[in-house]
């Protein structure tokens, strides 16, 4: 039996740069996302690390089926859970009456469905290993946000989750919700037809440097983790803007 951590998401971006981050560690790694062929790509570099070879199971994380799948796959390779990073996730510009209602509800379905599915069906194993949960939360969890309504919405529930189960799990299981700001991935392209998010233009900080601050303190067992000064100190005081001006920024950097 392996000790394994699952990365959602891990064909690019956050999700990438968090398994070199593991694999940096020793850990042996399970990619999980649709893209079977960059997840190839990704594991080819994390073997020239030194780390063992990862596994990757290509799944659309979207679909309901798709935790029992992960599990199956996982038992059938005689692998256990140490670690979750639940890193998978997805926002769509615009105002709501004017986006696919099913695209919307796929946000729903990935950014919070899963995620808690995920997250609960690996618990007892998680536990029983002292090991870890990582949530992907957002900036955006700390406000509402016209016209990115339900990314918002979504990115909230994780962080809300994510806190209650660290206090619920103290002493038993680590739990960290990451919040990164604007960050340069592909998810512009896919939140905006155009690609050309003005809240993209409030980019501060790398990808690279996000996973590595967010998997230290995630080793740490650190509770909510903001990269970056300016997203921290934008973090602290959202709540407490009076919020018509938050909605009125938001609406704006979100177009």
């Amino acid at each position: 039996m392996s000790l394994v951590t699952v990365i959602t998401g891990g064909s690019g971006g956050l999700g990438e740069e968090l398994a070199y981050c593991a694999a940096k560690s020793g850990r042996k790694i399970v990619l999980v996302a649709r893209s079977a062929d960059k997840m190839k790509a990704i594991a080819e570099r994390i073997v020239t690390l030194g780390a063992p070879v990862p596994e990757c199971v290509a799944l659309d994380l979207t679909d309901p089926q798709s935790g029992a799948a992960l599990a199956e796959v996982l038992k059938q390779k005689n692998l256990k859970v140490f670690e979750l990073i639940n890193n998978a996730g997805y926002g769509l510009s615009g105002p709501v009456e004017r986006i696919d209602p099913a695209d919307q509800l796929g946000i729903v379905d990935l950014n919070i469905r899963m995620l808690t599915d995920l997250t609960l069906r690996f618990l007892p194993e998680i536990i029983e290993n002292k090991g870890g949960v990582m949530n992907l939360a957002s900036t955006a969890a700390f406000q509402p946000g016209p016209n990115m309504a339900i990314y918002y919405a979504s990115k909230a529930y994780v962080l809300s989750f994510s806190e209650a189960i660290w206090f619920e799990l103290r002493g038993r299981a680590r739990v960290t919700c990451l919040c990164p700001g604007p960050v340069p991935t592909g998810f512009a392209a896919r939140a905006s037809k155009r690609g050309n998010l003005v809240l993209m233009k409030f980019s501060r900080t790398s990808a690279d440097f996000v996973a590595a601050r967010g998997w230290d303190r995630f080793q740490r067992g650190q509770r909510v983790v903001v990269p970056g000064l300016l997203n921290e100190i934008s973090a602290m005081f959202a709540p407490l803007t009076p919020k018509p001006l938050v909605l009125w920024l938001t609406a704006k950097i979100s177009r």
